[in-house]
């Protein structure tokens, strides 16, 4: 048993401030109150209680090749395969790969982060490699696996299916880079396997405007549209959205991830925050490619939340900032995490409050020098 006494805790979906304690027993959270008490004492006196963060998109493999590429277009260094970054992992030791991502999941505990979804490129290997680099770090991993032969124009529906159960035996789900690689059966292929083991389908959508254009002319449809159609779980980016494509998004019910930062590194555009708050979308947020961005959540927290004011010159709640990389996350990838509550998963993060808000405080001024504590797994680090 732990108890966090005397702290300013987030509370509930909303996040409300609270004085509290916190009884933690085993993994779960047991009581929020004033009295709440047992088991080993952490004073958190001038200090945040907050829920742990969940980065909702990351390619932890780029770690090995940061910053290379400035200024080079997007296609020129990710596209698969042939991309800068797919050269470099390519060529780059195992052993090189699998210390970078070590050093990207410490930075990620360092700042606050206890849970990530990595698109994991390499296929069975690639898996394997983040299996050896996770091996004794406490941080919560959602692998969505992929494989080169998706990406085959003549590839064989049925291969598909054989290969997509196989990959699914030892990851969480699917990630694919876009629909300018992959053919729509392909794709439905993957999300019916998918969801025939309870894995996630997940897919870049929308990430600039060139390729919703290339859609159209291909297809007749928007990539929001194909991916809606062929059933995905989750979108990433929709940064460029057409037409209906929000709103037909958010009465689907389907989460997006927004990755800001990365969009503004690439010169893609910056992501239509409020827009998809407006469509009742649940909206994520990631860091991206370690190659071009750190995994660090409340860099990501802040820029999304300046950049959204400043592009539609509105206000926008840090609340709601705050909960794309909290609540919103457990919610679309049902985890029993995410908030502060009786009967939740206790990750939480002990933040030295710098400033009268709370939320800005963390958002706008929380570095890895004022986390005092972190909990995950049930375990104080």
């Amino acid at each position: 048993m732990i108890t966090i006494k005397n702290a300013r805790v987030l509370y509930g979906e909303n996040m409300e401030v609270h004085k509290a304690n916190i009884l933690i027993e085993d993994d779960k959270i047991v009581e929020v109150s004033e009295h709440a008490h047992g088991g080993r004492v952490v004073d958190a006196s001038g200090c945040i209680v907050a829920p742990g963060l969940i980065n909702s998109h990351i390619h932890i493999g780029d770690s090995v090749a940061k910053d290379v590429g400035d200024g080079q277009h997007i296609d020129k260094i990710v596209k698969p395969p042939d991309g800068i970054k797919h050269r470099i992992l390519n060529e780059t030791p195992p052993e090189k790969i699998i210390e970078s991502m070590r050093d990207s999941m410490r930075h990620m505990l360092e700042t606050g982060t206890t849970t990530f979804i990595d698109f994991r490129e390499g296929g069975f290997e690639g898996i394997e490699l983040l299996e050896e680099a996770s091996r004794d770090i406490p941080i919560r991993k959602i692998v969505l696996g992929r494989h080169d032969s998706f990406m085959d124009p003549e590839v064989e529906t049925s291969n598909v299916r054989k290969t997509a159960k196989k990959l699914l035996r030892s990851c969480d789900g699917i990630g694919l880079s876009g629909f300018g690689e992959i053919r729509d059966d392909v794709a439905l292929e993957i999300t019916k396997t998918c969801k025939k083991y309870g894995k996630i389908s997940s897919i870049h959508a929308a990430e600039y405007s060139a390729v919703q254009r290339q859609s159209l002319k291909t297809s007749g449809n928007t990539e929001v549209q194909r991916a809606l159609k062929t059933g995905f779980d989750l979108l990433v980016h929709l940064t460029s959205p057409l037409d209906d494509d929000l709103k037909v998004t958010g009465l689907e019910g389907v989460p997006v991830v927004s990755c800001p930062r990365s969009n503004g590194t690439l010169s893609v555009g910056i992501p239509p925050i409020k827009e998809m708050m407006d469509n009742n979308i649940n909206l994520l947020l990631g860091t991206d490619n370690v190659m071009f961005n750190s995994p660090n959540m409340f860099h990501e927290m802040e820029y999304a939340l300046k950049a959204t004011r400043g592009l539609y010159k509105e206000y926008l709640s840090p609340v709601d900032v705050f909960k794309m990389a909290t609540v919103n996350a457990a919610r679309a990838l049902n985890l029993n995490s995410g908030y502060i509550q009786e009967d939740k998963v206790a990750d939480l993060i002990i933040v030295k409050q710098i400033s009268e808000n709370p939320v800005l405080s963390l958002i706008n001024r929380a570095e890895s020098k004022n986390i005092i504590g972190l909990i995950t797994e049930s375990k104080l680090i």
